[in-house]
C-alpha cells in the first residue's frame, strides 16, 4: 500500500500531472454526491409525503436526519481521517454514502427512508472533511493548491444550479425515488478513482480516539442543529438545545484545553490569526448565504409574485455565477492576495444581502436578482480560498482536523443564520417587510465577518 508521511511526499502517485486530475476529479465527485443529493430531495418532499401518507413532521426529518448527523460526526471524520487515512476514510464515506443513496431509493417506509437518510450523513461527514483535507496533502505548493480548491468549491455551486432542475426532470418522468438513484453512478466513478490517484496518508502520531471529547462535541453541535430544526416549530425546545450546546461546547474546551496537542481538536489551532479569521469568515458567509436561500423564494411564493418553478429559475443566478468563479479563484488569490481576495468576497455578498433588502423595500425584482447575483460572485470569489487558508494555516499533519473545524464553521454558520434571519423575518411581519430586516441584518453580519477576515492577515502578506 503506497502511504506517505503528510510532511514529506514521496514517489506517490500523485506527484504526476494526471494522477493529480484524477484526484481532482475523484473529489470532486464525492462534493457532487454530497450536496447534489441534499440540493434534490426538497423537490421531493411532496410525492415522498403522498407516497408514504407521512405527515409534516416526519418529512421534515427526512431532510433533517442527514443534516443532524452530519452536523454531529464531522469533528469525528476529520479525527479519523488523519488517525487511519485520509484516502481510506474518503472512501469508507462514499461508499456509506451511495449505499445509503440506494436504500433511500427503495426504502419500503418513510421510518426506513428517514434512517437512510441519516446514514447518509454519516457517509458525508466522513467524505467532505476527508475530501478536503486529501487536497491538501496532494497539492503541496498554495498556487496549485489554489487552482484546485477554486475547482472543489466550484462543485458546491454546480450541485445548487443543476440540483433543482434535474431534481424536477427526474420527479416528473421517474418518480421520486429517482433522486436518489443519481448518486449512486457519482459515488461508484469516486470509488474506482480514489485508488489510483490519491495517495493514502495519515499521521496517528501523538493522536488517539478520545471518547469523551467525540460525546461533547457531537452533543454540542447536535444540539446546536436540534435548535434551528426546531426554532420554526418550538421555541422551548430550540432554547433548551441551545442551552444544552453552549454547555457543551464549554465542557468540551475545558476537557480539549487540559490535553493540550493530543485532543481532538488542539485548541492552539484557534491561535492561528489566519485560521481563526477564516474560521469566523466562512460562518458569517454561510450564515447570509442560507439565510437568503430559504427566506427570498419563500418571499417570492408568498407574495404570489413567482411561483415555485419560477422561483428555482430565478435562484440560478446566484448558483451559476458562483460554478462560473470558483474555477478562477486562484488567478485572483495570485493577483490581488488571499486577504482582499476573501474579505473582498464576504463584503460583496455582504452588498448583495442589503440590496436585496432594497429591494424588498421597494417591491423590485431586479434589483433583488442583482442582489441575488452579487451574492453568488461573493461566494464564488470567497469560498476556495478561505478553505485554503483554514488548511493551510496548520500542518499537514492536522489537515483533517483543520478540514473538519472549517466545515463546523461552515454548518454552524448555515444553522444559525436560518434560525436567526427566519426569526427576524417572522418578527418584523413577512413577507417583503419581514425579508427587507433580514437582509439587513444579514449584510451587517457579512461585512462584519469580512473585516475580522481582513484583520487577520494570511502568513503571505506577514512581514
Amino acid at each position: 500500500m503506497n502511504i506517505i508521511d503528510t510532511r514529506i511526499v514521496d514517489g506517490s502517485p500523485a506527484r504526476s500531472a494526471g494522477h493529480r486530475q484524477l484526484a481532482l476529479i475523484a473529489l470532486c465527485l464525492a462534493v457532487l454526491v454530497a450536496q447534489v443529493d441534499t440540493a434534490v430531495v426538497n423537490l421531493a418532499m411532496r410525492p415522498i409525503g403522498a407516497y408514504f401518507d407521512a405527515g409534516v413532521g416526519a418529512m421534515q426529518w427526512v431532510i433533517d436526519s442527514y443534516n443532524l448527523v452530519y452536523a454531529v460526526l464531522l469533528l469525528t471524520g476529520g479525527l479519523l481521517a488523519d488517525l487511519y487515512g485520509r484516502r481510506l476514510i474518503f472512501m469508507a464515506g462514499g461508499l456509506v454514502l451511495t449505499l445509503a443513496s440506494l436504500g433511500c431509493a427503495f426504502a419500503p417506509s418513510i421510518a426506513i427512508l428517514i434512517t437512510a437518510r441519516a446514514v447518509a450523513g454519516l457517509g458525508a461527514a466522513l467524505i467532505i472533511p476527508a475530501s478536503l483535507a486529501n487536497i491538501r496533502v496532494v497539492w503541496q505548493q498554495p498556487a496549485e493548491r489554489g487552482r484546485a480548491l477554486g475547482i472543489w468549491a466550484a462543485c458546491n455551486g454546480l450541485a445548487l444550479a443543476i440540483g433543482p432542475t434535474l431534481g424536477g426532470v427526474l420527479i416528473h418522468h421517474f418518480g421520486w425515488s429517482s433522486v436518489f438513484l443519481i448518486a449512486i453512478p457519482l459515488g461508484a466513478a469516486a470509488l474506482f478513482l480514489a485508488p489510483i490517484s490519491i495517495p493514502e496518508s495519515r499521521d496517528p502520531v501523538g493522536r488517539r480516539f478520545d471518547a469523551s471529547a467525540q460525546a461533547l462535541g457531537m452533543i454540542a453541535l447536535g444540539a446546536l442543529a436540534y435548535a434551528a430544526i426546531e426554532s420554526h416549530a418550538s421555541w422551548t425546545e430550540a432554547a433548551l438545545a441551545l442551552a444544552v450546546s453552549a454547555i457543551s461546547a464549554i465542557l468540551f474546551v475545558r476537557v480539549e484545553a487540559a490535553k493540550g496537542a493530543a485532543a481532538l481538536v488542539p485548541l492552539d489551532i484557534f491561535r492561528i490569526r489566519e485560521f481563526r479569521g477564516a474560521a469566523v469568515a466562512t460562518a458569517g458567509m454561510t450564515f447570509g448565504m442560507y439565510g437568503t436561500l430559504f427566506l427570498l423564494p419563500l418571499t417570492w411564493q408568498s407574495t404570489g409574485g413567482l411561483n415555485a418553478t419560477q422561483a428555482g429559475l430565478a435562484m440560478m443566478s446566484m448558483a451559476l455565477i458562483f460554478v462560473l468563479v470558483s474555477p478562477f479563484t486562484g488567478a485572483l488569490v495570485r493577483s490581488f492576495g488571499t486577504r482582499i481576495v476573501t474579505s473582498g468576497g464576504v463584503s460583496i455578498i455582504g452588498l448583495g444581502l442589503l440590496l436585496i433588502a432594497i429591494g424588498a423595500t421597494l417591491s423590485s425584482f431586479p434589483a433583488e436578482e442583482i442582489g441575488l447575483t452579487l451574492t453568488g460572485l461573493g461566494m464564488g470569489i470567497a469560498t476556495g480560498p478561505l478553505m485554503g487558508i483554514a488548511v493551510g494555516a496548520v500542518a499537514a499533519s492536522r489537515s483533517g482536523t483543520a478540514s473538519s473545524l472549517i466545515n463546523v464553521a461552515r454548518m454552524a454558520g448555515a444553522t444559525v443564520g436560518v434560525a436567526i434571519l427566519g426569526s427576524v423575518f417572522a418578527f418584523a411581519g413577512g413577507e417583503e417587510t419581514g425579508l427587507c430586516a433580514a437582509m439587513l441584518l444579514g449584510g451587517c453580519v457579512q461585512i462584519a465577518c469580512a473585516a475580522f477576515a481582513w484583520s487577520a492577515k494570511p502568513k503571505e502578506q506577514q512581514d
